[in-house]
């Protein structure tokens, strides 16, 4: 087991919504040495800036979280740029930390890595058994190349790197945007906006009957810090709760938390996306110990009662 609060640990993104739940979990560890880097100084797009990065931190450990990401719209709207940055941001930044003489890198991929029909539960085992849903295909593929350089930096320099995929992400200070945001905050702001407004509908994309498995982002900051401490090989390895449910049930659930009674419409001449999202989460328990913890409907209540409140304040100011 890795002692995390001996080590100067760098989090790429760690000023984003999952990383600042990466940071706390850190600090409860013990960790004092934790360094963010922000873009506006380091644009890992650029390799010099990488090279930047790891002479201002002087890492241990690495944890890279940094990552060009939206929901379907944005997918559809950016797929050459969600490509190149992440697939750019991550390949040198494993490069030079092999060169720096790091001693762990800890990959964060993304469920959108696995082909469009894999059997759910999805095992790890199936990611090459096809090609990934097209909506979201370049930036799962970009993604993906960092589990083959990690295995190959493995198997060629004993780089000790990681790769870890998380489904998709909710809770507190969640991407709201609605360029892109994904369904979650899509769906609580669609309905705070409606409430305000005195609508008595609100219309949601695609047909409602795609599933997807969310898992609340302190539980996966929890899953990355424990796979920083405890795992060291090769195989990629998921992180979710193993719980599928339908976007229409998903979009009902959010409007009774947030008391809404209006009508929901489905725009069916968007895509659903992946037809179906769970995974087989067993691989995170036996390795390094990692079961999600909150409840849905609990974590789905703190999300909307966050949003309410940060919308409120903004008000204010």
């Amino acid at each position: 087991m890795r002692e995390l609060s001996a080590r100067r640990v760098t989090v790429t993104g760690g000023a984003g919504f999952l990383g600042d739940f990466v940071v706390k979990k850190l600090r409860e560890k013990g960790c004092r040495n934790i360094f963010v880097p922000r873009s506006k100084d380091y644009n890992l797009v650029d390799n010099d800036a990488v090279i930047k990065l790891y002479k201002d931190s002087n890492p241990d450990v690495v944890i890279h979280l940094a990552a060009v990401v939206g929901g379907i719209g944005a997918n559809r709207a950016n797929p050459g740029k969600f490509f190149y940055d992440n697939l750019m941001m991550g390949v040198q930044m494993i490069e030079q930390g092999r060169l720096f003489g790091l001693e762990k890198f800890v990959a964060i991929g993304t469920i959108c890595s696995y082909p469009k029909f894999t059997p759910v539960p999805f095992k790890e085992d199936k990611l090459w058994d096809g090609y990934p849903e097209e909506t979201n295909a370049p930036y799962g593929l970009a993604k993906k190349m960092l589990l083959v350089q990690s295995q190959a930096y493995r198997q060629q320099y004993g780089f000790n790197s990681i790769f870890l995929l998380p489904v998709n992400l909710y809770g507190p200070g969640d991407n709201f945007n609605p360029e892109f945001s994904h369904v979650i905050p899509a769906l609580i702001k669609k309905i705070y906006d409606a409430q305000e407004k005195k609508e008595e509908k609100i219309v949601v994309w695609g047909t409602g009957k795609a599933t997807r498995e969310f898992l609340y982002a302190e539980d996966a900051a929890e899953g990355i810090v424990l796979a920083a401490e405890r795992y060291d090989k090769s195989e990629p390895v998921n992180l979710g709760t193993g719980f599928e449910i339908s976007i229409k049930t998903l979009a009902e659930l959010i409007a009774e938390l947030s008391g809404f009674d209006g009508t929901l419409i489905w725009d069916t001449s968007y895509p659903d996306g992946q037809p179906r999202r769970c995974l087989d989460t067993s691989r995170a328990e036996s390795e390094f110990g990692f079961k999600a913890k909150t409840d849905f409907r609990e974590g789905l209540k703190q999300t909307i009662h966050w949003y309410r409140e940060y919308r409120k304040q903004n008000k204010k100011d």
